[in-house]
């Protein structure tokens, strides 16, 4: 049994009629993501709706607020408003959306945390990156999208940047991120990665508290450079050196997927309205939406 199962075999795997199957995708009932035009269903979160589905009693834990906390995605901001799904916003970086995970004062956390010794995004964080560390059961990591994470420049590159290197050589004005931002720890570990250390490195005194802020900084010539996203610099029409391509995933309980909030999101992003506009922002890949990264015991 592969992780992602057709329709028939998912049928076949409970038991049930596959126009039954159709009926459960129709009505938003099971777990499932569009791919290739194909419905399919993770194997793991097929195992686990069946086990909420079943009579045994128990004690539910308290809801969380309807909240997306943790780093901000510019297509994620625009598929929440867009789809209606309720959720809202707050802007905090990667690590402090896993705090407010783990306090149960937000639903959903958005997270690109790189792990440079596995070359890997998201995993060890949720494992153990947070003081408490976050609770092993009941929760699921599902892949957003695929992001190009670089040196966002002014227009036409004034300075000829072709890598971190030059950021110190020049002494070009640099503006960071907060520290709990996936985007400082990623300028972090390219910096430590070109040998250079903080100090060889002439950051501005304004920290950006998103992505956004951090291109308008740039644009209106506050700083030279920072690292984000390549829909960024080109939504303000700035230059962009690629560095990374990252993953971004949310980490909620399992429970929460199957509620009408991350369904409602999950169901307006596999319409033709979405695939457009990732295509629009530019530096999305959004063919994996939907998978399941992590899924607790």
């Amino acid at each position: 049994m592969t992780e992602l199962m057709t329709t028939r075999e998912v049928a076949d795997y409970l038991r049930i009629k596959e126009r039954t199957i159709y009926e459960l995708v129709r009505t938003r009932q099971i777990p499932c993501t569009r791919l290739t035009g194909k419905w399919l269903f993770p194997k793991a979160l097929i195992d686990t709706w069946v086990a909420e589905n079943s009579d045994v009693p128990g004690e539910s834990p308290a809801k969380a607020p309807p909240v997306i906390a943790g780093s901000r995605d510019p297509l994620l901001d625009w598929a929440a408003r867009e789809s209606g799904c309720g959720l809202a916003l707050i802007a905090g970086g990667s690590l402090d959306g896993l705090t407010r995970f783990v306090a149960g004062d937000a639903l959903v956390a958005g997270l690109h945390v790189y792990d440079p010794e596995s070359g890997d995004f998201n995993l060890r964080a949720v494992r153990d990156g947070v003081p408490g560390g976050v609770p092993a059961r009941d929760i699921v990591l599902i892949e957003w999208a695929r992001r190009d994470q670089g040196l966002i420049l002014a227009a036409g590159n004034p300075h000829g940047v072709r890598g971190v290197e030059d950021l110190a050589m020049h002494r070009l004005p640099v503006i960071r991120r907060q520290p709990t931002a996936g985007a400082q720890l990623l300028l972090d570990h390219f910096v430590a990665k070109a040998g250079l250390g903080p100090d060889d490195l002439a950051f501005i005194d304004e920290v950006a508290h998103t992505g956004n802020e951090l291109g308008l900084a740039i644009l209106e010539g506050r700083a030279a450079v920072g690292l984000g996203l390549r829909a960024v610099a080109r939504q303000l029409k700035l230059d962009f050196l690629p560095l990374i391509t990252e993953r971004f995933d949310l980490l909620l309980h399992r429970r929460d997927f199957f509620e009408p909030p991350f369904q409602t999101l999950l169901a307006f992003c596999r319409g033709a309205a979405f695939e457009a506009r990732a295509a629009a922002m530019g530096g999305y890949d959004v063919s994996e939406l939907g998978r399941v990264r992590f899924n607790g015991p």
